[in-house]
Formats: C-alpha cells, structure tokens, sequence
C-alpha cells in the first residue's frame, strides 16, 4: 500500500494509460479523481474501482478549460480533503505532415498535451505548497525526440519535459517531486484499433531492444513509483519507458 490515503487526479483517465493507472493507484491505497472529457468512460473506472472497494470519483473535465481544471483540483479537495498526487496524461495526436497541418490542427494538440499539463499543474500544486507535499508526473512521448508528421505532437511532448524541469526548480523547495513519464509505442485499444496496427508494430519491434510492445501496466507502474516515497530523492528525471528505444 505504497500510496495509502493519498489522493490523486489522474488527468485523461477514463481509457488507456490513465485509466490503468488509476486502477494501479487505488490499489495501492490512494484515493483517485477519475477525469476525462468523456463522461461515460470516466464514470465506468470510476465505477469499476468502488466495485473493487477502492475509493473513487469520476469528474468530466475539459483541460483546456482554466475554469474547469480549477473546478476539478477543488472538488478533489472537497472530496477527500486532500490532494497529494496528479498524474497529467490527457493527450492526443492528430498526425499529419506540416504542410497539410491546418492551425485549428497545431492548436488542438498543443493545447490539450501542452496548456492542459500547464493548467493542472497551475491549480494542484496550491495546495501541495501548502502541505509542503506533492508529487507530479507529467507524461510526454518518445515522439520528444521529432517524428515526421508529428510536428505538433512531438511539439508538445518535447514541451512537456521542458515543464517538467522548471517545475521540479521551482518546486523542490516545498518536498514536491516533479518527474515525466516518455513512453514508446504501448498497446492501448486505440492504437490496437489502427488500420496499420500490424505494420506499425513490425516496424517498431525491429528498433527495439526488448522484442515486445508495451503494455498500460508497465507506465502505471512507473508512475506508482515515482509518486511513492521510494522516489522522493528523484526530480526533474525523463524516464522512457519504451523497451530501450529512445531516438
């Protein structure tokens, strides 16, 4: 029960990386916000945690909303009277190449990935100062590193570490823990649902030092560590959790 009691928002939670990682999370003790701007699928994990007998709430959020992101970290509180841990994965990718790419394309991605860690990290980190305790993990992607036709994504994700690092300066001095999350290619039901799926994978596979895909468990794994007490002397860290391919 490394996180018990602890409460933690898990930002785009309601599938994929988020979602098993607030099922990882209640299990070891916390008491998680579900959030995602998907009402049904967060009210679904949210759901499936109390079912198991953890503690939950779902609460629909749109985290390119200042006012809402606000609302959210402050229901948090109201709920469970604390708020120690926030992981910040809502995200997504709209790929194509630049000279296809409209602005409404370069906005949406950079705003949600981007501005929506920003604002959850704005309005949470409060009341971690106040208590003197908190930990943050940001998730970026592999794609930090420039993917063609992924200028916006990669954008974005490389942002992500840049916020990540001036966040655990800014932050250190009040015992808040700041680290990101960069994961390779991992098997959710959206990119297993890809029409290239299989040939993305081949591809893959073949740059990769560890001969497998990753799963959702092995990030939310990561992130159970790094906001436990086992990584309280680590900040400010990038750690790739893509089966040894960073490049």
């Amino acid at each position: 029960m490394r996180v018990k009691d602890k409460v933690a928002v898990v930002t785009g939670s309601g599938r994929g990386i988020g979602e098993t990682t607030v099922q990882r999370l209640a299990e070891e003790g916390a008491k998680v916000v579900v959030t995602d701007i998907n009402e049904e699928g967060a009210i679904k994990v949210a759901n499936g945690i109390k079912a198991k007998g953890g503690q939950a709430i779902a609460v629909v959020t749109d985290v390119t909303k200042l006012d809402q992101v606000e609302a959210l970290m402050k229901k948090a509180v109201d709920e469970f009277g604390s708020l120690d841990i926030l992981v910040n994965n809502a995200g997504f990718n709209r790929d194509m190449l630049i000279k296809n790419m409209t602005e409404k394309d370069w906005d949406d991605v950079i705003d949600t990935d981007l501005k929506g860690s920003f604002l959850a990290s704005k309005f949470a980190t409060p009341y971690m100062v106040e208590k003197k305790y908190g930990k943050v993990v940001n998730i970026s992607s592999r794609a930090w590193h420039g993917n063609p036709g992924q200028a916006n994504y990669s954008s974005a994700k490389a942002g992500i570490i840049g916020l990540t690092k001036s966040m655990a300066w800014e932050f250190g001095r009040y015992n808040i823990n700041v680290n990101c999350i960069a994961p390779g290619m991992i098997a959710t039901e959206l990119m297993k649902g890809h029409p290239k799926f299989e040939m993305i994978k081949e591809r893959q596979l073949a740059n990769m030092p560890i001969k497998r895909l990753g799963e959702t468990i092995d990030v939310a794994n990561t992130i159970l560590f790094l906001v436990s007490d086992e990584a309280s002397f680590i900040s400010g860290e990038v750690i790739h959790v893509s089966g040894g391919r960073f490049g």
